[in-house]
């Protein structure tokens, strides 16, 4: 266990949301809104761009942070670390966190900042390195963890299947070292990655391989592309084999965890893993059908959407597990 709480939670979404209707009114594209809402659980989202505000990754994180740092009752400066976890960073260089760092202080402080690019599986692994590094530095106390969300960006005009399920958002915890015997804790993380899966979707234009060019986006070869059909089953698989893993490994049984937080992408994949570990549905949550797909940003925007309607409560035992392109899996388990 590493003596690591959290303090406080914060989330942003850009804007009124958008339900189906609206969102086939403004973007002219053939939305099927039953699939959407009955096999995904997607009822709305938050797309800044459809609503017209100039708003991208460093801004949602910010706010996400404000908000975060807000109910923690601390002030920016007094952070040593600063995490973001996102694909779809500001800017390839400099880091997202820098940029929210120099955004929340106004100038230079004593802190560590750096970026996780996991794909979706971005924060669950942000946050598992944040809590190892503050828990091995007698020098830090309170850390930023952020998870955030802008695949629209990178979603062309006439992509159907992008449009209609990614969307905008951002998720922020703020760490702090607990006292010994405290109840909220950090019990450990796990992680899994498999990178020959890494040509099923993804962004591949704008890197070294693929710069991009004239020829490039004249042949639509940029943005989110969708080279092959991932697995069906790969999150049916992979997240009760993590899980199992992971409460193996630390020696909790699978019936004492209290909540279970997984990516948003699909309502009806978290209800067969549900039944695949044989727990009830009480215990995890369902956020996508106020927030669409948020990627990174998921699993902290759902944990705060679980805690503020109050299924999840100080000293239950939360399990989150999180997946992404490419691929990549992380696991966390804490004490809230």
């Amino acid at each position: 266990m590493f003596p690591v709480a959290i303090r406080g939670i914060g989330v942003y979404a850009p804007g009124a949301p958008i339900d189906h209707a609206e969102l086939r009114a403004l973007t002219g594209l053939d939305i099927n809104a039953d699939k959407l809402t009955q096999k995904l659980g997607i009822h709305r989202r938050h797309i800044a761009h459809l609503r017209g505000l100039p708003e991208t990754t460093a801004d949602f994180a910010t706010h996400a942070a404000r908000a975060a740092l807000a109910d923690a009752g601390i002030d920016a400066s007094a952070l040593d670390l600063i995490v973001v976890g996102t694909d779809t960073p500001e800017y390839i260089s400099p880091s997202t966190s820098m940029v929210v760092q120099g955004r929340l202080t106004g100038g230079e402080t004593w802190a560590a900042s750096f970026d996780v690019a996991a794909s979706c599986a971005s924060f669950t692994i942000a946050l598992d390195t944040a809590v190892r590094i503050l828990a091995s530095r007698e020098d830090m106390r309170q850390a930023l963890v952020i998870g955030v969300y802008n695949m629209q960006a990178f979603v062309r005009p006439d992509d159907v299947f992008g449009m209609s399920i990614f969307a905008d958002g951002a998720g922020a915890f703020i760490l702090e070292k607990s006292a010994p015997g405290a109840p909220s804790v950090y019990v450990d993380g796990q992680q899994l990655t498999d990178g020959t899966q890494w040509d099923y979707i993804g962004v591949y234009a704008g890197g070294t391989h693929q710069p991009v060019t004239h020829e490039r986006l004249d042949s639509g070869a940029y943005g989110l592309q969708l080279l092959q059909p991932m697995p069906a089953d790969r999150n049916v698989r992979l997240w009760p084999m993590a899980i199992e893993h992971l409460l193996s490994r630390v020696g909790m049984p699978l019936g004492e965890v209290d909540h279970f937080i997984f990516t948003q992408i699909n309502r009806s994949v978290i209800e067969q893993v549900m039944e695949v570990l044989g727990q009830p549905l009480e215990k995890t949550t369902f956020a996508m059908e106020d927030y669409g797909y948020t990627g990174s940003a998921c699993v902290p925007m759902a944990f705060h959407h679980a805690v503020t309607r109050g299924r999840i409560k100080r000293g239950d035992r939360v399990l989150m597990a999180a997946s992404g392109a490419g691929l990549a899996v992380g696991c966390n388990l804490l004490v809230y």
